[in-house]
């Protein structure tokens, strides 16, 4: 479904081109007693979320079935993509091209690669970005390999368990065929343990991971730990959402030294989980160490601009038993497709999707509060589009089906990953999520019926 316009400056242009001073002068010919002298009965117009979201219910119409909406999270979130990034990412010199391998090769890739790297340096506040690794689990695994090549002595990795729980089983994967230990410390009230961390640096620690927001959506002050892996001498390594970046602090400004990310969140569809993009970024000290490429800018021999591999530590290349990862391949057209979406954002557009996050969660647990079902899980500080429900009737399964029969996909049930929070079911509020959705999410929380009580006619 594509979504045209004409803004001011298209009309004045086309003007131009027909050589008509006005609209008005288009229709001079037409008699005026066939003119129609009063606004058309027509809606107001609609922005292009809105048109999307009201022809997506009439196609619905036609099948004879409705859309689930979608308020699960933990990784994987149903965000807005304008129609632009579809039509742009599917043009074939993008669409069907080949990894380029040579500076020389697909100038077009290399510098979508150039400015993607560009505006994830900007949004992390890091000096270099690669182009692209597999998914966020794969990047803070790489991220933690970095890590530990600095040093031959410092073989022990510490995260939290509010680190999203499939990123720790890939690194518990990764590094249990390595000389390295991965210690998880447990959250506290869903937030890092200040004094558990202090007590676990030691100068054998190569890194320490933080996430900014959380799995459980917990936006935490994470500077002091920050300040405390560093004067350890450890690694600080960022998981973040850089979609949060519109509005939370750069992971640079609070002491990241490799920031790494799941880039889904930017214009990359929900498709089934997956392919989506890694993002990570260093610090310049670290880009020896960054695996995979790194496109940068220069001009050839006749002074024109020009974009070139600047590097490529591979290991099919001349780096082989030395290069910094086995990761063979970068996500480019999901990179091409959150560099379009990050474009036609821009700073506004991002701050402004990021805020609408922050707020409709804040609605959501605004509207729970005061129910005697429902409580957040973890209520200390602010939440950023995810939030952790607590069912006191302890039927979040049931919940759960009980939505879905009612055209809604609820949450995640957190007990798959956490047992002691069996109760709980995680909840993402994206900027697509609108009051009425909300309300209707709030009103199936609260009167599902429960199996410990009798359900009320």
């Amino acid at each position: 479904m594509a979504y045209l316009f004409n803004t001011a400056d298209d009309q004045r242009e086309m003007l131009r081109a027909i050589g008509a001073a006005s609209i008005e002068d288009l229709f001079a010919g037409v008699p005026t007693d066939c003119r129609l002298d009063r606004p058309l009965a027509i809606p107001a117009p609609l922005s292009e979320a809105e048109l999307t979201r009201h022809m997506m219910h009439l196609a619905n119409r036609n099948q004879g079935t409705s859309e689930l909406v979608c308020f699960l999270g933990g990784g994987a979130y149903d965000h807005f993509i304008p129609a632009v990034v579809d039509a742009l990412a599917s043009r074939g010199e993008f669409f069907t091209s080949y990894t380029p391998y040579q500076p020389e090769v697909s100038q077009g890739n290399l510098q979508v690669m150039f400015e993607y790297e560009t505006m994830v340096c900007e949004l992390t506040g890091m000096d270099v970005s690669n182009a692209s690794l597999y998914d966020g689990a794969s990047a803070c695994v790489e991220a933690v390999l970095l890590s530990l090549s600095i040093s031959e002595t410092r073989r022990r990795v510490i995260v939290s368990d509010s680190l999203h729980p499939e990123y720790r089983q890939s690194l518990a994967t990764y590094l249990s065929f390595l000389n390295a230990e991965l210690i998880t410390l447990p959250a506290k009230a869903g937030q890092w343990d200040q004094a558990a961390l202090k007590a676990a640096l030691n100068d054998s620690v190569a890194c320490v991971v933080l996430s900014q927001p959380n799995f459980f959506g917990v936006v935490e002050d994470l500077a002091p730990m920050a300040d405390m892996a560093k004067e350890a001498g450890a690694v600080v390594v960022a998981v973040v959402d850089v979609l949060s970046l519109g509005l939370l602090e750069s992971p640079g400004a609070w002491g990241a030294d490799v920031v790494v990310a799941e880039g889904q969140s930017l214009g990359v569809p929900l498709q089934y989980g997956g392919p989506y993009l890694g993002i990570m970024a260093c610090r310049e000290s670290l880009v020896r160490r960054m695996p995979g490429r790194i496109a940068g800018q220069t001009t050839d021999s006749s002074g024109t601009r020009c974009w070139v591999l600047t590097l490529q530590t591979r290991e099919q290349h001349i780096r082989r038993d030395k290069a910094t990862s086995n990761i063979c391949t970068n996500q480019g057209l999901l990179a091409l497709r959150a560099t379009i979406y990050l474009s036609l954002l821009g700073p506004v557009g991002l701050q402004e999707t990021a805020a609408q996050c922050a707020w409709k969660t804040a609605y959501l647990r605004d509207a729970l509060s005061g129910n005697d079902r429902w409580e957040v899980a973890f209520p200390q500080g602010s939440h950023w589009r995810e939030v952790v429900l607590r069912d006191r009737a302890n039927d979040v399964e049931l919940v759960v089906e009980h939505a879905r029969h009612h055209g809604l996909l609820a949450g995640l049930p957190l007990g798959r990953w956490y047992p002691v929070l069996s109760d709980c079911l995680l909840v993402a509020v994206t900027e697509k999520r609108t009051r009425g959705e909300i309300d209707q999410l709030v009103d199936v929380l609260i009167n599902t019926p429960s199996l410990t009580e009798p359900a009320h006619a």
